[in-house]
């Protein structure tokens, strides 16, 4: 039974080059029936581990090296059905034909936000 829904902004900073970028993860959280709670990660419709673990740690886009990532933001979403007076609206139509350009609308993938400065370490003097 899923028990939470979430899109998370996940952020990365290579500790080897210090770029720093981010992308967003949709995350259900779920019990089974043993009572285990489990969390699926899906990033732009694929399933992924999770990116606060190193295995699952995305490659820095400039030097190819995982590291993990730290939540910025969060945005739960409402498992339905809700109660009563949660806004709802009943489909009396086939599912195939209900609302047809959500089958043609563009993806928003996961990376299609405003990402993070670059960010130079400080350096001391005797670095130089």
């Amino acid at each position: 039974m899923i028990t939470e829904l979430a899109v998370e902004r996940v952020e990365f900073t290579c500790g080897h080059c210090w770029h720093k970028w981010s992308a967003d993860y949709d995350v259900q959280y779920y019990r089974d029936d043993n009572g285990d709670e489990w969390e699926y990660f899906t990033r732009d419709g694929i399933a992924v581990s999770s990116p606060y673990d190193l295995q699952g740690a995305p490659a820095c886009p400039i030097c190819g090296r995982h590291w993990v990532g730290r939540l910025i933001a969060r945005r739960p979403v409402p498992v339905p059905p809700g109660t009563s007076a949660t806004p709802r609206s009943r489909i009396t139509v086939p599912r195939d034909q209900h609302r047809t350009d959500r089958h043609t609308a563009p993806p928003l993938e996961a990376d299609a936000h405003d990402q993070p400065t670059h960010q130079t370490p400080a350096t001391s003097p005797g670095d130089r």
